[in-house]
């Protein structure tokens, strides 16, 4: 007995000592901040209150059944097969109620669908481990992209090894959001370059594979500036949880003017491939190169480890500059190295090959210019 005393007190005090903790927990979803995610919040309303009515009236019968009619009371049980009338009405009953709840529902599935008259399109390729987005020149086409852009996970390596404190929005920051304008109806086509992911804000109430091979369409318009957040939901290799989506959602004139200067700095890159560059400045862009694209695998001083190989010293790195650049344009067949060809620019390209062969201790003194990339590629 006096053990039971003395787990029923360790008990309530440890519900009370972590009612604090759960202040702000609740086990209800959240309205969102578009047309749609509301919609979906007041269906997801409306269907739980019809459950809680046909559970209150189904279990308050058979309780009501139990008390009123107990062996206690001289009741018997009553011996009977079937009963034509409660037969029809048990099934007319849920029948009337699954229309009622299919009704709102096809309305707001028929909407989520409805990706026409966009004013906005942004194509969205996920990689291992990143996003793509690639602004459309016409919207409701699927033309060439304006600009484009990686958006890559900015929580530093301190904080993912508990090497100093981890912030508010641990693993939930990115490099570069995808940014929108407020009150504009913006299209998502979603595709992947290699495995499925899958691109969800929940506060827009989307949740959209992106497949390789395929193009799925998804649409949202924001009411309210603001940062929000979410993750791919797929488990799509060893850095599915570094994998963030974050969307600025900014007034029509800010949004202008960014892409104002994104085009303006995607001129710019095109330009560094006739650029006269020096070993020191491929080196000084490679190393944040790198440090976005490789050091995920590669380790951020090119030990590698596991399936990785390391890149410190070794023939890959430091003897045939064409081999070299090969595997970084093309990747390699049947391995998890990819093929950055399609996924950095010349000049990124250059910049880390020559990094690598100059870093920890290589130091062959070799380069690749941007042009010698670009050559290579279109041969």
């Amino acid at each position: 007995m006096h053990v039971h005393v003395k787990r029923a007190g360790a008990l309530i005090a440890g519900t009370l000592l972590s009612a604090p903790a759960l202040a702000d927990w609740t086990m209800n979803m959240s309205p969102g901040v578009t047309e749609t995610s509301n919609q979906v919040f007041d269906l997801h309303m409306t269907i739980l209150w019809i459950c809680v009515v046909i559970g209150v009236v189904v279990f308050g019968v058979m309780f009501w059944s139990i008390f009123a009619h107990r062996k206690s009371k001289g009741h018997q049980p009553a011996h009977f097969h079937e009963n034509t009338v409660v037969e029809i009405l048990w099934t007319i009953i849920p029948f009337a109620i699954l229309v009622i709840m299919a009704i709102p529902a096809t309305a707001t599935l028929v909407d989520m669908y409805d990706t026409t008259e966009a004013e906005v399109d942004i194509k969205v390729t996920g990689y291992q481990w990143r996003w793509r987005y690639e602004y459309l020149e016409n919207p409701g086409t699927e033309g060439d992209p304006e600009f484009g852009f990686f958006s890559n996970l900015s929580t530093s390596r301190d904080e993912i090894y508990n090497r100093m404190d981890k912030n508010e929005n641990y693993l939930l920051d990115v490099d570069n959001p995808m940014v929108v304008p407020v009150g504009k109806k913006v299209r998502l086509l979603l595709t992947a370059n290699d495995v499925i992911h899958s691109w969800w804000v929940p506060e827009f109430a989307i949740k959209k594979d992106a497949i390789p091979g395929f193009i799925n369409e998804v649409w949202f318009k924001v009411d309210e500036p603001g940062i929000y957040r979410g993750q791919c939901t797929e488990l799509c290799g060893k850095d599915h949880g570094f994998m963030p989506v974050v969307v600025e959602a900014v007034p029509e004139e800010e949004y202008t003017q960014w892409a104002a200067n994104l085009r303006e700095a995607a001129e710019k890159e095109r330009e560094l491939t006739q650029k006269d560059w020096t070993l020191e400045e491929l080196v000084e862009r490679g190393e944040g190169v790198y440090a976005t694209s490789c050091a995920a695998c590669h380790g951020d001083d090119g030990s590698g480890g596991g399936p990785f190989p390391s890149l410190r010293g070794t023939p890959v790195v430091t003897e045939d500059i064409d081999a070299h650049m090969d595997i970084v344009v093309n990747g390699v067949s049947g391995t998890a190295m990819q093929a950055f060809g399609s996924q950095l620019s010349e000049a990124d390209l250059a910049a880390v090959i020559t990094y690598e062969r100059n870093a920890w201790g290589n130091n062959t003194g070799e380069m690749v210019t941007p042009k010698e990339v670009f050559d290579y590629k279109n041969q």
